[in-house]
């Protein structure tokens, strides 16, 4: 059977990540989070100093990105990918709301995207992926055999965040978090190197009030659809 390369872009917060991992589970693909790439290094960029009285050095964290390694290694007892930042595992880490405050200033560093994008790229060459994240239709895999963009309400996308991390332990506010997917979305839409945007060829998906089983079907059949076309288009080039 054929593989396809499935980008699946959107907002923070709308369960991307979620359907993404279901979806390379169903499809016995590999599921690649760019989100905790960006995260990782943003941990590392907290965790070295690099953020002062709430502000991101970014040329001391351009200057320090060949010191930084990041891979992905799957949990043996869960079956699922972790985050690996130079050898050492932040899975949980990485989803703090501190990392969550500048995650979004640290992706719009170009050197940053340049750097996890010709990662993320070369994760792709033998296509079999699920990959999600803001750029992976329009700047990652813009030839994606699928593209997904999913999008949801910022005060819907805020509470299923703030119940994520309440459920985490985290002494958080609503209106903090709010604020801060607010913030994201700006700083995700405007930046100047690949901002969040629809591919033109994406197929959107609201899930302000659609069921996530309900989203994760069509998904997946529009996934098996893609295979089986692909399938086929690649039969019909080998008759002579």
């Amino acid at each position: 059977m054929r593989k396809i390369i499935v980008a699946i872009d959107g907002h923070s917060s709308t369960g991307k990540s979620t359907v993404a991992k279901r979806l390379a589970k169903a499809l016995g693909y590999v599921f690649i989070d760019t989100g905790a790439m960006y995260r990782a290094v943003t941990l590392y960029a907290l965790q070295n100093g690099f953020v002062s009285e709430g502000k991101l050095n970014a040329q001391k964290l351009t200057a320090a990105l060949p010191s930084i390694e990041l891979k992905f290694k799957t949990n043996t007892d869960t079956g699922k990918s972790e985050m690996y930042l130079n050898g050492k595992n932040v899975e949980g880490e990485i989803r703090s709301m501190e990392v969550s405050k500048y995650v979004s200033p640290v992706a719009t560093i170009k050197e940053v995207r340049e750097k996890l994008v010709a990662q993320q790229q070369k994760m792709g060459l033998e296509k079999g992926i699920v990959m999600d994240g803001r750029d992976i239709g329009t700047v990652v895999f813009p030839d994606a055999e699928l593209k997904i963009y999913m999008t949801a309400s910022a005060e819907i996308r805020a509470q299923r965040r703030y119940q994520e991390l309440l459920g985490r332990g985290e002494n958080v506010s609503y209106d903090e978090v709010l604020k801060n997917v607010q913030d994201r979305d700006r700083i995700d839409s405007t930046r100047e190197t690949s901002p969040l945007k629809k591919a033109e060829d994406a197929i959107e998906f609201d899930n302000s009030e659609l069921g996530m089983e309900e989203q994760f079907e069509k998904i997946l059949d529009l996934a098996r659809q893609k295979i089986d076309l692909q399938g086929f288009q690649n039969l019909e080039g080998l008759k002579p």
